[in-house]
Order: C-alpha cells, then sequence, then structure tokens
C-alpha cells in the first residue's frame, strides 16, 4: 500500500467535481480498491501501487477534457472510466472478432462479450432491426446480452432511457401479501434485471439514473397507456404474458424505439398454461419487415456445465411423458 498526493492542475475544482461530488464520486466508484480524500485542489490516495496509477492516468485524462471542455459532465467521466481495464481475455480478441463485443464494460474491467453463436446473432440483428424476440432455454445469457446492449445504447446516447419489464408472475410459489411499499412489493419480480444492471453500471450510478427515470423498471401491467419514444425497451420472461398483453407491450413502440422480448416457451409459470401469448404472437407477426426472432438452444447456455445436463434431462422427461400421454389417447380413440 501506498500514499499520494494528486494536484488538480489547471482546472477549476467545482467544475471537476460536479454538483454535490457527482462526478468525482462517479470516478471513484471505478477504483474501490482505492481510498480517495479530495481536499480542494489536491487529491489524496491510499492503495496498490498499481491501481493509483491507473486511476492517476485516468485523473490525467478527465483533466484534459475539462480544460478542454471548460466543464465536465458525469458522461464524459464515465466514458474514461469504462476504459478502465480491459481484461486478458479482451486482449487476445482476435481483430475479425471484435465485433462481436459489446461495447460495455462491468464494474470489475469485465469486456462483456457476445459469447455463444446466437448471442453474437442477437447482436448482429440488433443492428438490422427495432424489434427482436429472443427466445431459448434458462442460462442462455438472452436478457443479460439485451440488458448489456441497452446499457450501451444509453451511454452512447442512442436513446433517452431504458425501460426494463416484466409480468409479475410467481415461479409456482405463492408469496402472500409482501410488506412494504409499491416498490418493495413488486422488487421480488424484477430482482434479475436488477442484478444484470448492477453488473454493468456503478451503484451510486445506476441509483441517480434511476432516480431521474433514465432507468426504469417496472412491471408489464404498467407500460399500458404509454408511448415509448428513443427508448430500449426490455420485455423478460414474456412466456408468463396473455396475447392481450403482449399486444399491449408492443403497441407501445414509439419513434426511434428499440424493443427486445426474451421468454422461454418451456418455462410457463401462468396457472393454465395454454393461456401464454407468447408463440402464438410470434406467429402472427413473425413475418413483419423489422422483427428479427433469435432462437437460443441448450449449445448457448453459458452458465454451470450441470445447467445444460439439467435441460436435457427435463427435455428428455416431458418428451417422455407427451409420448405416454398419446398413447394413452390413442387407446382410448
Amino acid at each position: 500500500m501506498i500514499e499520494k498526493t494528486i494536484l488538480l492542475k489547471d482546472v477549476n475544482p467545482i467544475d471537476f467535481y460536479g454538483v454535490n461530488n457527482r462526478n468525482f464520486d462517479l470516478l471513484t466508484s471505478f477504483f474501490p480498491k482505492v481510498k480517495v480524500v479530495a481536499r480542494g485542489a489536491e487529491v489524496h490516495v491510499t492503495g496498490p501501487a498499481e491501481e493509483i496509477r491507473l486511476f492517476e492516468e485516468k485523473l490525467d485524462k478527465v483533466m484534459k477534457i475539462c480544460r478542454i471542455k471548460g466543464a465536465l459532465s458525469e458522461y464524459d467521466m464515465e466514458q474514461v472510466c469504462l476504459e478502465r481495464v480491459i481484461s486478458a481475455e479482451a486482449g487476445k480478441v482476435e481483430m475479425n472478432d471484435h465485433k462481436d463485443y459489446i461495447i460495455v464494460y462491468s464494474n470489475d474491467g469485465r469486456a462483456i462479450k457476445a459469447r455463444t453463436k446466437n448471442q453474437k446473432r442477437l447482436v448482429k440483428e440488433y443492428y438490422n432491426n427495432d424489434l427482436l424476440f429472443a427466445l431459448g432455454p434458462a442460462g442462455t445469457g438472452k436478457t443479460y446480452t439485451a440488458i448489456a446492449l441497452a446499457v450501451r445504447a444509453l451511454k452512447n446516447r442512442e436513446v433517452k432511457r431504458l425501460v426494463l419489464t416484466r409480468p409479475a408472475v410467481e415461479a409456482g410459489e405463492r408469496l402472500g401479501f409482501l410488506p412494504g411499499d409499491l416498490k418493495e412489493k413488486l422488487d421480488p419480480y424484477l430482482q434479475p434485471l436488477y442484478d444484470a444492471l448492477g453488473d454493468m453500471i456503478p451503484a451510486k450510478r445506476l441509483h441517480s439514473l434511476m432516480e431521474d427515470g433514465t432507468i426504469q423498471i417496472a412491471p408489464l401491467a404498467y407500460m399500458r397507456g404509454r408511448t415509448l419514444d428513443r427508448s430500449f425497451v426490455i420485455l423478460d420472461e414474456a412466456q408468463n404474458t396473455s396475447l392481450g398483453q403482449l399486444k399491449m407491450f408492443l403497441t407501445r413502440m414509439g419513434c426511434d424505439a428499440k424493443f427486445i422480448v426474451t421468454g422461454d416457451p418451456t418455462q410457463i409459470d401462468l396457472p393454465d398454461k395454454r393461456s401464454s401469448g407468447l408463440v402464438r404472437g410470434i406467429e402472427i407477426v413473425k413475418n413483419i419487415r423489422g422483427i428479427s426472432i433469435i432462437e437460443f438452444d441448450r449449445d448457448d447456455i453459458v452458465r454451470h456445465p450441470l445447467v445444460t445436463k439439467i435441460v436435457d434431462a427435463f427435455e428428455e422427461h416431458e418428451s417422455r411423458e407427451e409420448g405416454e400421454l398419446r398413447e394413452k389417447r390413442d387407446k382410448i380413440e
């Protein structure tokens, strides 16, 4: 551990730190291993030598931007910090594979990449279509890849807000009357979306973006009546929507919007599985230009190796049950 004092050269500390130190807090959030104390034009840092070197490098870049522009925004700070670390894996990527990278970094500096054939296809189709359906089993990275694309679009100012939604349907459990206000009651249903966002956006920055409405997470029912212009909108767990709900969601699309619908038709949590509108809805719209359907499969599973085997076992079991039911019907007839 070492200590160092860095001077803010030729910049106004007030402009540099931002309102209520928001710019500076964002910078320090990318360096959790370094203790940073700012006093006027002096920045005192304590931590591992390599971390301090990286911190000073980013601080110099940010000061140059501040001197050129005469001011500094959170966006400027974030763009510099997101380049903080390129993992060893990213450094080994061949140039012809670079297009498969989603240009967003996790909070620990990992480059988040489209790793499988259908994740790469989802990224490619995103550039050519405004509405995407991503279907497939658990663990294939459908939602995570979609949220990474959404975060990148927001950082690049391609959209003005992100809207993430999913139906508030319990996965085979009865949660009863949950305590708290509306947000606290709904959070258990929306936690997977928070988890993905929390991997890609520092906690303080995420809290700020949610407070000002730039990122909105809400149950599907709250989409009714809205028109979403210049928005990146993701509907997760769409297999738990009715046909009417799916139509309602798709017709929220405004100008310059991107919509991604993710779901797994084999994991319907509705009391009556036949009421799911996802597969029927896709059949209705699949021939419309500007819509793309990506079907993920077991080869795209990127979780623990056991997940692939579990998916295979359940598919085999379901196929066997369907065969037995057919035999019974044939005998009755």
